[in-house]
């Protein structure tokens, strides 16, 4: 049998449609097929390769741990080098006091972590979540995921959820003395990039401090950068209760965190101990790669240019017959097809011209654009233009 056949044959899909590109070879940019035709990766695996595949200094950490051990024992019983040297450095470019890192292995299990830390520390059951959320597909994230469709097969889910309308000041009442948390993006990505406003941001910080409610920000999909700050929420007045990262923190490895107080974070290891515990969480593998990583953007150029990046992206897609509206927060696009009965066609299209787009969970005329953020301008006018065949091909 062919990989491909073993593909479909033995694997576990999500669905019935996959893209089943038969991929050898990434990097930076690129991905590579076994006829050995090269595509532009503009959603970054989605969202995950930040700084491009097989970053050389990434590669370079990975081979260095590699070398020493991997796995030894279940977290947070031996100390493992790369896990308390990328904690310290979160700590370090991150607001007090958020000073605490629980690694786990994904956005998912981050959000899992997030919600339990919630609940134990405040000793309260609700938590308030947004229509059109996406934090994640296990039992709990999905409890808190802001669309119903994906729900309902899996009811019941987690009791005492709570939903208010993104950006909607006038439901923030709903607030109260029984809220542990409320889950919020700072980008809604899955919506197709809608960026939350100030001053539903300072409301709702107002009400949370009120109540005494923690706020979770899930920086899963625009962390690490996306946006032209290392952290999403650095662009408004408000400093998290607790921070959920994943996908682009790894740099290409599995890994998770979610991180707070250390006074909030020892409330996980009393009453009970081992309030949340995981085999995998923080591999040094994983944690090595991530310091890497962490480093390449913070330590040179690269955030500065996201904005201008994005723009250039968006200038050269706007005003196309094809496309009815676009929304962009750094370098993280929701372009809006004008036909949506052309999004099988303009996904075919755009791999016939070497680029791999990807579409928004809640906004299924709307395709993704979030390629790596050090994507050069040379980079960025091929892919627009590969873009812009493809868009011709379905007017």
């Amino acid at each position: 049998m062919t990989e491909r056949e073993l593909f479909y044959r033995y694997l576990g899909l999500p669905s019935f449609s996959p893209l089943a590109l038969d991929i050898v070879k990434a990097e930076g940019l690129y991905l590579i097929d076994r006829e050995g035709k090269q595509y532009m990766d503009m959603v970054s695996g989605i969202t995950v390769s930040n700084i491009g595949h097989r970053h050389p200094k990434v590669l370079e950490a990975i081979r260095e741990q590699m070398d020493r051990y991997l796995h030894i024992n279940v977290y947070g019983e031996f100390i493992q080098s790369p896990q308390v040297h990328l904690a310290r450095r979160l700590a370090g470019l991150l607001p007090d006091p958020l000073d605490s890192t629980y690694f786990v292995n994904s956005g998912s299990e981050a959000i899992e972590g997030a919600l339990k830390l919630a609940k134990r520390f405040t000793h309260r059951t609700e938590i308030i979540a947004f229509v059109n959320a996406y934090h994640g597909s296990t039992h709990g994230s999905l409890s808190i995921l802001g669309n119903e469709t994906l729900k309902n097969a899996f009811r019941p889910l987690l009791p005492d959820i709570r939903f208010l309308e993104f950006n909607n000041i006038g439901q923030l009442d709903m607030i109260s003395s029984r809220t542990a948390c409320v889950v919020i993006e700072m980008v809604q990505a899955e919506a197709g990039i809608v960026p939350a406003d100030s001053r539903f941001i300072e409301h709702l910080k107002a009400r949370c401090r009120e109540y005494g409610v923690l706020i979770v920000v899930d920086d899963v999909q625009m962390g690490m950068g996306r946006t032209g700050k290392l952290f999403s929420f650095e662009h408004y007045n408000l400093i998290p209760d607790i921070l959920v990262l994943a996908k682009a923190l790894g740099s290409g490895m599995p890994l998770g965190a979610f991180i707070s107080s250390r006074k909030r974070m020892d409330s996980l290891a009393s009453d009970p101990e081992l309030g949340h515990i995981t085999t995998f969480g923080g591999h040094p593998v994983s944690c090595a790669a991530a310091l890497a990583g962490l480093e390449v953007l913070v330590s040179g150029p690269l955030l500065a240019d996201v904005d201008k990046k994005g723009k250039w992206i968006e200038e050269r897609l706007k005003g196309h017959a094809a496309v009815s509206a676009i929304r962009r927060v750094g370098l993280a696009l929701g372009i809006d097809l004008a036909d949506p009965e052309k999004r099988g066609a303009f996904t075919r299209a755009a791999l016939e011209n070497g680029v791999v787009v990807d579409w928004y969970l809640f906004k299924a005329a709307t395709f993704r654009i979030a390629p790596p953020l050090n994507i050069s301008l040379e980079e960025i006018e091929m892919a627009c233009q590969k873009m812009t065949n493809a868009l011709d091909d379905i007017r």
